[in-house]
């Protein structure tokens, strides 16, 4: 009998595993959206979740909602999709940004950062900050892209909760802010607005890494805490799409968790800060 249990059991697990499989593979051919290599692991827990706060019994029932109800499919959308962000976020990281990157790039007349993955734009507006401090935003171009229509809106906004300035002054003095935190927003009820000033040289767009192509001639890329979510296959082919929009000695900015350890385009790239996973191209 225990034989049996562990028999049905694999045979559950190997179910699933095609139901999610086909589930991912209808998304994409219904909505051209797709997380065929996105982490299984990653993909599974968003849409199990998704599958108990809807009350339906199996991903098949869940597959059938999402191909037939379009506006079910973008609350998967939202699970699907990675937002997890702060301004600043890990201080040290846009210390080693401001200390290594940006006396290369006062170098040049005019610089295209691209944001990829921008989720809710917290770190595009630490870019803009900082820009602003060295004396860089009016000559900048800075594109944030993400594929998530709903974090776009949010970032083009610029409306974060107030609650939540007090750790991004926090981070902001650790990343070596040269001013006041507080100088960047101003405080409405419960919300914190910020400045229009740093809006002014951000596009916000929809791009997605999966199935669109480059952005060219770079000078820096950032794309932080994206990749781990992705398999090597997907991996590859991002960091290739990275490679290609950057200028001859552009910058690449990863995670702290990512890596271009077994890439295929490693020896495009010589680590500049290996803490901080910041790469410079080197053709």
């Amino acid at each position: 009998m225990a034989l049996q249990g562990v028999e049905e059991e694999n045979q559950g697990r190997d179910i699933e595993a095609i139901e999610l499989d086909l589930l991912l593979e209808g998304v994409y051919q219904r909505y051209g959206y797709d997380f065929r290599d996105y982490g299984k692991a990653h993909a599974r827990r968003r849409i199990l979740h998704r599958l108990a706060m809807s009350g339906l019994k199996t991903i098949a029932e869940l597959q059938h909602k999402v191909l037939h109800d379009e506006s079910f499919f973008h609350i998967l959308l939202q699970d699907l999709s990675i937002n997890t962000t702060e301004m600043f976020r890990d201080p040290d990281f846009f210390l080693e940004l401001r200390e290594q990157v940006i006396p290369v790039l006062k170098t040049y007349p005019f610089i295209k950062i691209w944001h990829a993955g921008c989720s809710t734009g917290e770190e595009v507006y630490s870019m803009a900050i900082i820009l602003k401090e060295e004396g860089l935003l009016n000559r900048s171009q800075i594109y944030a892209t993400d594929f998530n229509p709903v974090v776009l809106q949010s970032a083009r906004e610029a409306i974060y909760p107030a609650s939540l300035m007090k750790d991004h002054t926090r981070n902001y003095i650790k990343s070596g802010g040269k001013h006041s935190f507080s100088d960047y927003y101003s405080a409405r009820y419960d919300s914190a607005i910020l400045k229009k000033s740093l809006k002014e040289n951000v596009v916000f767009a929809d791009h997605n890494l999966v199935t669109d192509g480059v952005f060219g001639e770079m000078h820096l890329v950032m794309c932080r805490n994206t990749l781990i979510y992705f398999n090597k296959t997907l991996q590859d082919k991002v960091i290739g799409l990275f490679k290609d929009s950057l200028i001859s000695g552009g910058f690449l900015c990863l995670g702290s968790k990512e890596s271009l350890t077994f890439s295929a385009h490693k020896e495009a790239f010589n680590p500049l800060v290996a803490k901080w996973k910041i790469f410079r191209k080197k053709y």
